[in-house]
């Protein structure tokens, strides 16, 4: 087995929350100062690296926890309405089975995490870091390889956004980019991820088996 230890990202890897991010995108603007996103330029913007992004709508980065609780407020308000994308729990049982440790790494509150997952799957994750730095989940992910007693090279850190590439490379686990996400997987692939996925079943590859 490649990898014994894989590290997911959540949002846009496990949950699809992108439609409820946009949603909630107008009044975040408002209410902590920076720009606006029109509609028409959401793709383009999803090939932007999370500091371009923040530049473009003139978001300092000393507001970014301030945002970042006030959306994990918003989505704790609506998780109902966000989902996991088609075939996560098949995946994440698959994996589970094989023997593979599971775990995950996200910006997102530990509240937010379990009641999108669901029990059952909450089950199936041996190591939670919740509440990350989008610049800062390279500790997150050094905490996880800790205490999970498996070493860097045998594990992976499976991820959406560019800034999830950058976290890998800097605590030495491979990266794999997902094309689903919030991330353009054009701009994933220009870090030159050392896995890809195109779909969620194809993430249980890891352990054999599945495409």
């Amino acid at each position: 087995m490649k990898y014994r230890l894989v590290i997911f990202d959540f949002d846009g890897t496990l949950a699809n929350s992108f439609p409820f991010f946009l949603g909630a995108l107008d009044e975040l603007a408002e209410r902590h100062g920076f720009r606006k996103i029109a509609p028409e330029r959401v793709d383009r913007l999803r090939h932007l690296t999370a500091r371009q992004m923040l530049d473009h709508v003139g978001l300092p980065m000393w507001k970014l926890p301030l945002v970042a609780r006030s959306f994990m407020t918003l989505m704790n308000k609506g998780a109902g309405a966000i989902t996991l994308f088609d075939g996560v729990g098949e995946m994440l049982a698959h994996l589970a089975r094989a023997g593979v440790t599971l775990a995950i790494v996200t910006a997102n509150s530990r509240e937010n995490v379990h009641r999108v997952l669901g029990p059952d799957n909450v089950r199936l994750i041996e190591h939670f870091e919740c509440g990350a730095s989008i610049f800062g989940k390279h500790s997150r992910i050094g905490k996880v390889l800790g205490s999970s007693a498996i070493p860097a090279r045998e594990a992976i850190y499976i991820g959406d956004q560019t800034t999830d590439a950058e976290a890998a490379r800097r605590e030495g686990v491979a990266f794999g980019a997902v094309s689903w996400g919030y991330g353009a997987i054009e701009a994933l692939q220009s870090l030159t991820p050392d896995e890809l996925f195109e779909r969620v079943r194809a993430i249980g590859r890891i352990a054999g088996s599945r495409t």
